[in-house]
């Protein structure tokens, strides 16, 4: 079979690789999405680190980032520092999920200098299951009206959630 493989042309050959990395892209893609989409968002109340109460209804009337993201994952280190520039125009917050307690929560966001960053910490996991959590970092985008409107999974842009909050704003 393989012989069969080699005797393609060089530009077949790369045609089905990319097919086939694509692919295995997309698996993963799906493997990671969360269960919960396009649905009203599970309710939710809590205590930021910053001492502030938050709940979904408390961000009723405008579109909502939310963001679940853990200390450990590589990729959240690179996407929550692209937050920052979000929170002067929309309604932001972060969810932290397996990393710690809420001092060593506070104390990664020191070191990473995100500490204006308004987060709740879902040390035990409750909350990141009832948005079916699969992999991290996972955006969603709540509309006025508490509807789960866009999910997004892995390393994304700025300018694309920009995009998305306005189309639901």
């Amino acid at each position: 079979m393989f012989k069969r493989y080699k005797a393609l042309p060089g530009w077949l050959r790369w045609g089905l690789e990319i097919l086939l990395v694509m692919f295995i892209i997309f698996v993963i893609r799906s493997y990671q999405s969360p269960t919960l989409e396009s649905s009203t968002a599970p309710d939710f109340s809590g205590v930021t680190l910053a001492g502030d109460q938050v709940s979904l209804a408390g961000y009723a009337g405008e579109p909502l980032l939310l963001v679940v993201w853990a200390e450990w994952c590589h990729i959240c280190s690179i996407e929550l520092p692209m937050l920052t520039g979000l929170l002067d125009d929309h309604q932001v917050l972060t969810l932290a999920i397996q990393s710690g307690s809420d001092d060593q929560v506070r104390q990664f966001l020191y070191e990473q200098q995100l500490s204006h960053l308004p987060v709740l910490n879902d040390s035990n996991g409750e909350l990141a299951s009832a948005l079916g959590v699969r992999g991290v970092p996972v955006m969603y985008i709540i509309d006025s009206s508490g509807q789960i409107r866009f999910t997004e999974v892995g390393l994304t842009s700025s300018w694309g959630l920009r995009a998305r909050l306005w189309w639901v704003g």
